[in-house]
């Protein structure tokens, strides 16, 4: 299996907050903001909104003078002791903030040998997650999920998923042609999130965003009822650009 290689938003910020954390983790005694410009290329006002970021993520702290030393997020991460835990109850932590910033259940999900794993979510009363009544590793052609999964391969390992997992009808709007399918996933821009619009479940809406780090597929998910189906592009708009740190997170 091969994987399409295409930067999305996420992947750009990951990307610059990795260079200033490399900048920052090289001045023991604290860096400046002028000192993290001067070494990334990072434009003032960008780098302004990167350090808040890794300041609220706990990446980096901010001392006396005004400088930046790591933080205690990126120390627990960075070490081999307990990093899987630290790692899962970091993204567990990502995941609840999205789910209250967008307002909706939101998913992480990989794909690993050949199979899709919905690896963690947060959802809520107010914010119910999917009634899972299809498995999800047999309908990757009816969700967000399976579909943005699926971008990220290559056109044979889309082909091979398929040939693994007979395209059910789930519902009147699912896709079972594979010829329609992989035009449209080919179609398909990195940047825009994949929509599920009533295809797996009658009552459910859902938008997936890639968050492909190294030879890890992964993307991040959200669903909602259709009756709010209003806000689905909105939603997604803003899961795709919060989802740098949980990128970052996987990244480190």
């Amino acid at each position: 299996m091969a994987l399409k290689h295409e930067p999305t938003t996420p992947y750009h910020s990951a990307q610059e907050a990795l260079r200033v954390l490399e900048t920052v983790a090289r001045g023991s005694s604290g860096v400046t903001d002028a000192e993290i410009t001067r070494h990334t290329g990072i434009t003032p006002e960008r780098l302004t909104a990167l350090l808040r970021m890794l300041r609220r993520e706990g990446y980096v702290e901010q001392i006396a003078d005004g400088a930046y030393v790591t933080g205690e997020t990126l120390a627990r991460l960075g070490s081999a002791h307990h990093r899987e835990q630290a790692l899962r109850d970091k993204l567990q932590r990502a995941l609840d903030r999205l789910r209250d910033s967008v307002g909706a259940a939101v998913y992480l999900s990989r794909y690993v040998d050949g199979e899709i794993s919905i690896t963690q979510y947060a959802d809520s009363p107010a914010a119910p997650k999917v009634n899972e009544w299809v498995d999800f590793r047999s309908s990757a052609h009816a969700t967000a999920i399976g579909k943005s999964l699926l971008t990220q391969l290559d056109h044979a390992g889309r082909r091979d998923h398929l040939a693994r997992h007979k395209m059910a009808r789930l519902t009147s709007r699912t896709i079972t042609s594979d010829r329609l399918l992989l035009s449209r996933l080919e179609a398909q821009p990195p940047t825009v999130p994949v929509l599920d619009l009533q295809e797996y479940a009658i009552g459910t809406v859902c938008a997936a965003v890639p968050i492909t780090a190294g030879s890890s597929v992964g993307c991040l998910a959200l669903s909602l009822p259709v009756e709010h189906a209003h806000r689905l592009r909105q939603a997604a708009d803003a899961l795709n650009r919060h989802a740098a740190p949980v990128l970052l997170s996987m990244a480190i």
